[in-house]
Parts: structure tokens; sequence; C-alpha cells
């Protein structure tokens, strides 16, 4: 968690976002005031290979990344990763106003009655937010707080594959700075990420992060129940979740997965919206910004739109970046940014740590 600006000459490490369903890789160069693509890429892991956050077989994983490093030619081992899932604790709690030196102290030892971890057990970082109004004596704290083990793992991987692993961040923060970086839009916003196995809320407001929840929900559920449905394989289950193939004959079976499994998103990320506005009634929301590969399925976009009468950004963290035309192909990167966005919060980032 970050919220340093960039300097413009500065050398960026490489993105390496591994989820549940794949890892992706995103390696940008600064270029006037934005960013050149030098690669972009990514790989499907096994299943079970990877869940909620937990490398549950190091070894595989280390390998397919190791092959896809190669494949894409990336040569600097500078790297950035980011963390979520029940291992991973983000709360915002409001202290009494105190130095930077005193607030540290604090933290450290105070830090455990905030979290339902063992204080031995995890990495503890945290963030003084901006002042609101007129209130002097308090302040608004962003706690983060990760299991020593989990993040352990990851680093021994990359380490094993001579990596250096100079930034741990967690989604939700990489994902905002990648919004207001390309955005440069400053209206309050939710920042919400679905992936195969979970959906990351974000709220964004004045400039800052105040709710961040990881919710146990994503377009792997959609699959798999289409899968089971109607007796398809996985490769036609996607295809029929992303609008890709028709359903055909199965049209009415796989709007009642969608309707029922889509519901229950669009609960989660009202349930955030609803907390954010009953805390904050002067600040309302203007717009969703989705990302994630679940963010493409079929209608997705439009649903939330109906169910929660703001409007809903589909986001490209690539929309205002520049690439060899040579090397690279539009469909391609327009394709896979929704996927890429957290991978692109990470690659931005400077090397100089």
């Amino acid at each position: 968690m970050n919220f340093n600006k960039i300097a413009k000459k500065e050398k960026l490490i490489t993105g390496i976002d591994i989820g549940s369903y794949a890892i992706k890789i995103c390696q940008l160069k600064r270029a006037g005031d934005s960013f050149k693509i030098e690669s972009i890429g990514s790989t499907v892991l096994p299943p079970g290979v990877v869940e909620d956050g937990i490398l549950q077989e190091p070894l595989e994983v280390s390998k397919i990344l190791s092959s896809l490093m190669k494949n894409l030619k990336v040569k600097n081992t500078k790297i950035g990763i980011s963390i979520s899932g029940y291992s991973v604790i983000v709360k915002k709690i409001n202290l009494e106003q105190m130095t930077d030196g005193e607030l540290a102290e604090y933290i450290r030892t105070e830090a455990e009655q905030y979290i339902p971890f063992d204080i031995d057990d995890v990495y503890i970082d945290f963030q003084k937010l901006p002042q609101k109004g007129d209130v002097i004596d308090r302040c608004d704290v962003m706690l983060v707080a990760a299991k020593k083990e989990v993040v352990n793992d990851y680093l021994d991987v990359l380490n094993g594959l001579k990596l250096n692993t100079v930034l741990v961040d967690v989604d939700g923060f990489a994902l905002e700075n990648i919004w207001e970086t390309v955005a440069r839009r400053s209206e309050n916003v939710a920042l919400v990420d679905i992936g195969a196995s979970k959906m990351n809320i974000n709220i964004i407001s004045g400039g800052v992060s105040v709710l961040a929840r990881d919710v146990a929900a994503g377009s792997e559920q959609l699959t798999d129940r289409i899968m089971s449905s109607m007796d398809v394989e996985y490769k036609d289950a996607e295809d029929i979740k992303l609008g890709i193939v028709p359903a055909g004959e199965h049209q009415e079976t796989v709007e009642n997965i969608f309707n029922k499994t889509c519901a229950q998103w669009v609960f989660e990320i009202r349930k955030a919206i609803d907390l954010y506005h009953a805390n904050n009634p002067n600040r309302p929301l203007q717009a969703i910004v989705l990302s994630g590969g679940g963010s493409k399925v079929n209608g997705f976009r439009e649903y939330l739109i109906r169910e929660t009468s703001l409007e809903v950004i589909a986001f490209n963290p690539f929309d205002t970046m520049s690439y060899d035309k040579n090397k690279m192909d539009e469909h391609y990167i327009s394709e896979v940014a929704p996927e890429m966005a957290i991978a692109a919060g990470l690659a931005i980032r400077s090397a100089s740590f």
C-alpha cells in the first residue's frame, strides 16, 4: 500500500498477479506522462494449484511462472506481487491524532485487537489517511495484516527463480493505483475486480480507499454450474459464459444460472456500497469500475447498471498506453485488459526500492 508518485525516469518493476485461475505478467516502461507496454501475458493454472490466495502446489506455480517469463522474454527481475483472500486483513481504524512515530509504536503494540490472527504470525503495514473536514483530534488509519506463512511461500517460489521481490501489495490497492494513474478522474468510485474465485471491492472517496474487502465469489461459479447443468466440457462452458458461443436449447438453463450467480455478486457489491453511503451520506458514489476476468461475463455489466442505477465502467488499464504494433496485437491487448488490471497496478511501481 503506497500512494507515492512515480518519478518519470525511474525504472519500473515487473508486475506478477498469481490468481487461482491464471498467472498474469505485465511489464511497462515510462513514455512521457504515460506508459508503454513492454510485455503482457498469462498462463492458466491447473485447478487447485492456488486456492484463496494460498499456494497449494508451489513447485507447479514455480514451473509455470518460469515458463511464462521465458516465453515473454522478461529480463527485469525486480518484481512485485499482490495478495488477497482470508490470509489478508484490511481494516480502517479511527484513532486519536498522533505523530508518525507514536502511530508506529501504537500499531506495533496494539494491532492484535484489530486482527483475528496471532500478532507473531503476521506481517503488518499501515497508512495514515488524509484528514477529513475539521476533525483535527482524530485520524483514520488503513491497517493491513498478512499471514507470514502465506507471504513467505510466495517469496520462496520467487527467490527460487532468482527473482528479486521488491514489493508485496494487496490486490485492492494495486487496483486503486492503476485506476488513479490511468483514469485521472477524481470522483468517488467502487473498484470491483471479479476473478475466478474471489471478488475484490475497494471504494475510493476523496482520492483515498475508505472500504476494502474480499468476497469469496467469482466467475468459476458460473463455469462450474454450466458444466454440471449442461454436461459440457470446461472450454465449452467458458465460451457459453462469455457469450462466445450461444447456449442454444439450454438458453433458459443458462439464464437461470446467470441470474442466481450474478444476483449474489450484485448483492455483495450493493452491500459494500450501502455501508459506504451509510458512513458517507454527503459523498455519493458516481460510478462502479469493473475489472477482472469475471467482468467479461456476457451481460453482467448491463445487469449491474440496472440493479444499481450507477454508471458502470469497463476498465481497460491499457487504454492510454502505447505499444509496438509490430509486436503486439490490438485485439489481444483489448481482450486481456480486464484481467490484467492488478498486474498493471503493480507494474507502474518504481524499481528503486
